[in-house]
Parts: structure tokens; sequence; C-alpha cells
């Protein structure tokens, strides 16, 4: 007999990934560089130098053991100490290397960190618009996502429903700024205010509820804007990070567990992700990419395509007419659709080779996503095609 609940997931595929797929087919059709495919968040940036120089001295210097064998269940000790040591310098914390636990990238990161400090039952709250592999990656531990209504006029944190409700099941929550889909960022003064509701919670149930921070664009920053380590703010904390977007390593899968060195228990949770691990079949990321990320953790690619490519289309945005509210980070962009149902709107663009993902999934529905990680000659050509799209459809 087949798992019924994975074969109905068969039913709810991503629809990122489905539009992706469709830009992929309509490429081999028209070319794919006449596809403005505003899908998937891949980087388009490449790899930085250093690393891939990195890579070729390991493969010289070091033996294959060391580079193709197990690694110990919670990473590397080196590469841990290694993580530590630029999120102490960076954000003037005090990890140790034990408060460390190496992972598959951001998501293998939630997956651990939920884990360790969640049961079965349990309530794990979010903000809209979130990213939707979150309902999976929530549910599957056993524990429920429950979803706070966005607050469209800045994409801040919904405070008013948050609080209304927030309650004793609810044993974490999960942020992710910079945000995925709006790339909008957490204001100090956000954090703030979400540690003090936190704190004050946990002092009325009896409990620490623990706040995990999902931040694979945390280098992602555009001019002007503050960068905010929520882990600073909140001592029962725990930071989920990947290098798939600072450093275009999406393919290498690999990330970290850092929790809070303030939480009693810090070691212990971080420890607790080697056994987590054997349930899961996580068992490690790859040895030689551990090591090489730890001689560039603080470098990233060059980041400053994002910025200009946002800019290109907020202002084309904007000048059509659209509601928007300007990115601070990341490589999306989330207006709200010229219709009320942003399914309807998105399959209208497609005959203008626009792909642009509907935000329903996101939570958000009524707006859509747009992933403008390509190269900024095409986001360019691409906005004739916005306008034509717009003229045609909606004016």
């Amino acid at each position: 007999m087949i798992n019924e609940t994975y074969k109905e997931m068969l039913g709810k595929k991503s629809v990122i990934r489905e539009l992706s797929e469709y830009a992929t087919k309509r490429g081999q059709e028209i070319g794919y560089e006449n596809v403005f495919d505003y899908s998937l968040g891949n980087p388009s940036v490449p790899v930085p130098q250093k690393f891939t120089d990195v890579m070729i001295d390991l493969l010289k210097e070091k033996s294959p053991m060391e580079l193709h064998g197990y690694s110990p269940s919670l990473g590397i000790t080196s590469v841990r100490e290694a993580v530590a040591k630029s999120l102490n310098e960076r954000f003037g914390m005090d990890y140790k290397f034990s408060d460390i636990f190496m992972t598959s990238g951001a998501a293998g990161a939630i997956a651990h960190a939920v884990r360790a400090v969640t049961k079965p039952g349990d309530e794990v709250i979010t903000f809209a618009p979130f990213f939707p592999e979150y309902t999976p990656y929530i549910n599957g531990t056993g524990a429920k996502l429950v979803v706070v209504p966005a607050d469209t006029k800045s994409f801040q944190i919904n405070f008013e429903k948050f609080e209304e409700m927030i309650n004793p099941n609810v044993k974490a929550v999960l942020i992710n700024t910079p945000n995925n889909p709006t790339g909008i960022v957490y204001s100090e003064e956000t954090i703030k205010k979400l540690a003090n509701i936190l704190k004050e919670k946990s002092k009325e149930y009896g409990f620490n509820i623990y706040l995990i921070s999902d931040e694979p664009y945390r280098e992602i920053l555009f001019a002007g804007v503050e960068e905010v380590y929520p882990s600073k703010y909140y001592d029962y904390s725990i930071s989920c990070y990947s290098f798939s977007k600072s450093l275009s390593l999406p393919g290498e899968r690999i990330g970290y567990v850092a929790v809070n060195p303030k939480d009693p228990d810090s070691t212990t949770i971080a420890t607790m992700c080697g056994q987590i691990s054997r349930g899961t079949g996580h068992n490690c990321p790859p040895s030689i990419i551990q090591l090489a990320v730890s001689k560039v953790l603080d470098m990233t690619a060059d980041l400053s395509i994002y910025e200009k490519n946002m800019n290109l289309i907020y202002n084309e945005l904007v000048d059509l007419g659209f509601e928007v509210v300007k990115p601070g980070g990341t490589f999306y962009i989330f207006p709200k659709a010229l219709e009320e149902d942003a399914v309807a709107f998105s399959k209208k663009a497609l005959k203008y080779d626009l792909i642009l993902v509907p935000a329903d999934s996101f939570g958000c529905p009524g707006y859509f996503r747009m992933a403008y990680c390509i190269d900024t000659e095409k986001v360019e050509r691409s906005l004739a095609a916005l306008r034509r799209f717009v003229e045609n459809e909606y004016r």
C-alpha cells in the first residue's frame, strides 16, 4: 500500500516549479532568451573565483578520504569553528563551535530546528506572505503551521493579528528576513517588538517559545537598508542559513544551524540535530563543500546586479500603475496584480512570454512574485513585454 499523504501531494505541486518547467518548454520552442522567466529564485551571478580556486587547491592537496569520506555527524569541527568565528565577528555574538550544526542548505536547517524544539501537535507560527515550502517543511514534522495574515501596506509583521493568534500551543515562530517573496527586510523595530512579545508570552506560558530565523538572503541587502541579525535580540533563537544565495551555490546544498549561545540548551540542541539527522536520513552534507565554504565565509558573489535589476523593474511597475512595496533586499519583488485573481492575471501574462508567479500559495492572494535573478539585458528587454501586457489586457 502506498502512502496516501505523499500521493495527495502529487496534485499540489509547487506552482513555482510548474511555471519554471513551462518556461523551459517554451524556451525550446522560441529560444529561452525570448522567455522572460521570473519564476525560480535560482542565483544568476557566478560563484566567486576564490571558491573555485579553493576547490581546486583542496582536490590537489587533501586526501580523497578527507574530501569525499563521511564527515562527523555534526559537521567538520574546523568548519563549525570557522562559522562560529565569522558570526561572532560580524554580529557581536559569542557562538562556540558546539552551537553550530552543518546542514544541507536552509531547508535542512529548518527541518532540524523545528524538530528540535517542537513535538507532533505543536503549532509553529509564520507570517504571510511566506515561502510555500514551509507548509510541507513544518507539517512533515508533525507540528502544524499557522499563518498570520499579511500587513500589505508594509509587509512588516502584522502584530495585531499575531497577538490574537499566539497561544500556549505555539512552541516556535518562524521568520524569513530578508523575505521571500516580498524582498522586504524586517526593521530593527519589528524584530525588537517581536522579541518582546515572545519574552512576555514565554513568561506567561511557562516555557520558552523559540524564534527560528530563516536567513538565506541575509547578504543581499540594498543601499540604505540596515542589516538586522534577529538572534541579537532574542536569546531563544535559532539561525538557519544557506550559502546558496550569497555564494551562488544552490546546487551544493550547504548551510548550517546556529543556536543562540545565550540559550542554556544551545549545545544540547545542536547535538540533538545529529540525532534528528539519523531519523530523517540527513547524514551530513558533503565534506569537500564544507571545507570549501569555510575558506570563503565572509565573501559573496557579485550581488550588485540584483539591486540594479530591482530598480529597473520597480520603476517600470510604478510607472505602469502597480501597487508595490520597494524591496530592501533579496532578488524578489511582490506587486499587487491588476485584477483580483492573480492566477488569471499570471495566465494572461504567459501570452507575452512573461512568467510571473501568482501568490495564492504564498498566503497572499491577489499578488504575484517576480524573481529577477536573471541577466540585466534580459530584464531590460522584458520591460517592453510587460508594458504591452498591461496596455493590451488592462487599459
